[in-house]
């Protein structure tokens, strides 16, 4: 496979961001030991706003304000919220308990988020796609017991 086919590849995308959340965890999970866990959130999402705007600045990806509709910043607002309880209740548990725990428990997310899409988006899960699901709900709660 050729790099810019890769580079389109939701796949790799995916698989980096996992990668990359693994790594917060243990980031984290240091980092949060002699600090309070609001205030070791703060810090991260000012380095996640810095970081996003180089980014955005360096690709020239920047829109004008005006160009975005009402309801995809409303949308975004909704997703910045829950992005930032998220990451309150996921620094509080790194605090409070192991990152062999905490880590799989929040990765409950994904079964929640399949749900929520047939629920929400009207999306459809195929009967092994609902296995998978059942699988991985069952594997986070293994290893947080």
């Amino acid at each position: 496979m050729e790099i810019k086919s890769m580079l389109g590849s939701w796949q790799l995308w995916a698989l980096l961001s996992a990668v990359f959340a693994a790594l917060t965890a243990i980031f984290a999970k240091v980092g949060v030991e002699a600090v309070n866990s609001d205030y070791a959130t703060l810090i991260r999402t000012v380095v996640i706003l810095i970081v996003a705007a180089a980014i955005v600045f360096a690709l020239g990806e920047f829109q004008p304000p005006s160009s975005v509709a009402p309801k995809t910043y409303v949308f975004l607002v909704l997703s910045g919220c829950a992005t930032g309880a998220s990451w309150l209740c996921y620094f509080r548990a790194l605090k409070l308990g192991d990152a062999a725990q905490v880590a799989p428990v929040d990765k409950l997310s994904v079964v929640l988020v399949a749900i929520f899409a047939v629920i929400f988006l009207g999306e459809r899960l195929s009967a092994i796609g609902w296995l998978g699901l059942v699988l991985v709900g069952s594997g986070a709660v293994l290893l947080a017991i």
